[in-house]
């Protein structure tokens, strides 16, 4: 039989424990909150009354409702005044010894069967529940900031919590309107798990001056829709914060990956910890205050003058050149689209057209404007009608002996002056430059998938590209309404350095069986705002692909932690590639 859980204590009255109160006795729930000191509870209770006040203004509650809240929320400094209560939510800073020497105080005072719940982010449960007579009865809750917002729940059981206690903190954590997600005992739990491994690694990006904070933060809003990006993220969050479960999640998993960059250290010392001190990666015109008031990042590209650019070749047939194709010419390029076969090129400008006649539909775009467009478009079968292009893009199979035929064969007709690029995702931009007799014009410039629709360009320079080159793409970038950002010629540019060892991240997870696919992709989604969960993209994208990706990123970097999952691998094995074979980490032909 379900336990009631009618009455609930607070230990910790910080933004969090505050959050965690009001949750509670916005859904009914008499609140017992406890804090060290008058002091505390003077500023645990300013918290309460500041957000009720601020969801009254926002038409979220109303005076009433708000009054009724507050009067469910008793105040205390003395653990006894839980006695009574039918479960106790501990919200105290994270350190593992204050948690310990709370709960075996709770031991002692409150019933036998009351339920002792601990909102750490990052320590362990078990540790936590062996303090007490009772470890049975002990659970981590990890609701998310700012808890009265964000639905998600981590439900921690350990190797010995009893079923029924996972099962009636569940069912009460539904009743407070969130999403409950249960999971093991491991640092991190799902999403600081694998939230905080792609943040590292932005801030080792970061601190080898791979790239700049704003281009690393706009690549993983604009390619992958993240809300925010990793560094602005870090400064949110708090980078002691972050270095504090950083460095637990490295002594229990002995990852390198875990390992906290030298660079939070060192600004941790130095007192820039983010928003809350007014300045971290970024600075804030006040202390936890979201405006940013340092200068953007200065660029060399900014000091060069670029190269004039009228007319395009666009190399390759498939969905990513056909795109690039209609980019151009939606923005007043004369565009050649070169092909193996006129059959082929005839196809492919087909595909423009139904295309710009979607838009047209949409009424994203006149019937005027998608005619002249389409008039700018001259289908091609031989390079040499690439021979007076200004710019030639390269958008052919990721296979790097073709694209290396393609550059040669550019090389010999395209005009002196022309930039070369290539759109390659994954593939050595050097390689490509390394099959022609001029390095210095050969650029990446990748796109995202679809090109008309996605903002995102990374131009990829390598140690041969020219400075003029970088300012080129950057205006024609700007012609047609793309951002770009710039990074050096590695395996995985920004986006997929950063998204795939995450991606891979997940499915270890779920092959150690921590945690079920469903709950993983609600964890990161619901937790962390995301607008897929790893498993749904991986679906998306293609297992097949997404393997291939990282094996380039585990071959170039030697990281033991990018060595792909052997399950992902296994699942390449059997065939079950995601959406495009019905069947990937979910079954979409039983639908």
């Amino acid at each position: 039989m379900a336990r009631e859980i009618s009455s609930v204590g607070v230990i910790g009255l910080g933004t969090m424990g505050a959050g965690i109160a009001e949750v509670l006795a916005r859904s009914g729930v008499s609140v017992v909150a406890v804090e060290i000191d008058d002091d505390g509870v003077s500023r645990g209770r300013g918290h309460l009354e500041h957000s009720t006040e601020r969801a009254v203004s926002g038409g979220k509650l109303d005076a009433d409702g708000r009054t009724a809240l507050l009067g469910r929320i008793r105040y205390t400094t003395s653990l006894a005044e839980l006695s009574d209560v039918d479960l106790v939510i501990e919200a105290i800073p994270e350190n593992l010894e204050a948690k310990t020497d709370v709960f075996a105080a709770l031991d002692k005072i409150t019933g036998a069967d009351t339920i002792f719940v601990s909102n750490t982010s990052s320590l362990s449960i078990t540790e936590i529940g062996v303090h007490t007579a009772r470890p049975g009865k002990v659970v981590g809750m990890h609701f998310f900031n700012p808890a009265p917002i964000l639905k998600l729940v981590e439900i921690v059981r350990t190797v010995v919590t009893e079923p029924d206690v996972v099962t009636d903190v569940v069912a009460f954590a539904e009743r407070l309107g969130k999403t409950p997600v249960v999971i093991g005992d491991r640092a991190g739990f799902i999403a600081n798990a694998l939230l905080f491994g792609y943040l590292n690694h932005a801030v080792r990006m970061y601190e080898q001056r791979y790239a700049t904070r704003e281009d690393l933060d706009a690549a993983m809003r604009f390619g992958c829709g993240y809300p925010m990006g990793p560094l602005a993220l870090l400064d949110l969050i708090g980078l002691d914060t972050a270095y504090e479960i950083l460095d637990t999640m490295y002594h229990q998993s002995r990852n390198r990956l875990h390992a906290p960059a030298p660079l939070l250290k060192q600004m941790i010392t130095a007192g820039l910890l983010g928003r809350k001190t007014g300045q971290g990666f970024y600075a804030y015109d006040e202390p936890d205050s979201p405006t940013v008031t340092d200068a953007v990042t200065a660029s060399t590209v900014d000091t060069v003058a670029p190269r004039e650019v009228r007319k395009v070749g666009v190399v390759g047939t498939g969905t990513m050149a056909t795109g690039i194709v209609e980019v151009f010419a939606k923005r007043g390029y004369e565009v050649i689209l070169r092909a193996r076969s006129a059959e082929k090129a005839a196809a492919s400008v087909a595909r423009v057209k139904k295309s710009l006649d979607k838009a047209v539909v949409k009424g994203k775009l006149s019937e005027e404007d998608a005619a002249a467009a389409l008039g700018r478009i001259s289908p091609a079968v031989e390079f040499e009608e690439l021979a007076d292009v200004d710019l030639v893009v390269e958008a052919v199979a990721e296979d790097l002996a073709v694209k290396q035929a393609v550059f040669a064969a550019l090389d010999d007709v395209v005009k002196p002056g022309a930039v070369l690029a290539t759109t390659t995702s994954s593939l050595p931009v050097i390689e490509c430059a390394a099959a022609t007799s001029r390095p210095s014009d050969v650029v990446g410039v990748h796109f995202f998938n679809p090109a008309p629709v996605m903002k995102l360009v990374e131009v990829v320079s390598t140690i041969a590209t020219a400075p003029d080159v970088v300012a080129t793409v950057d205006a024609v970038c700007a012609a047609v309404g793309k951002h770009p950002v710039h990074c050096g010629d590695r395996a995985g540019f920004i986006v997929n350095a950063l998204l795939f060892p995450y991606l891979n991240d997940a499915v270890k997870m779920l092959e150690a069986h921590y945690a079920e696919a469903d709950d993983i992709d609600t964890a990161m989604k619901v937790g962390c705002g995301l607008p897929m969960g790893p498993f749904e993209l991986l679906d998306v994208v293609g297992l097949d692909v997404s393997l291939a990706i990282q094996r380039t990123l585990f071959n170039e970097f030697r990281e033991e932690g990018f060595a792909p999952a052997p399950l992902l691998e296994h699942l390449v094995t059997a065939g079950r590639l995601g959406r495009k074979t019905g069947k990937g980490f979910k079954d979409y032909l039983a639908k």
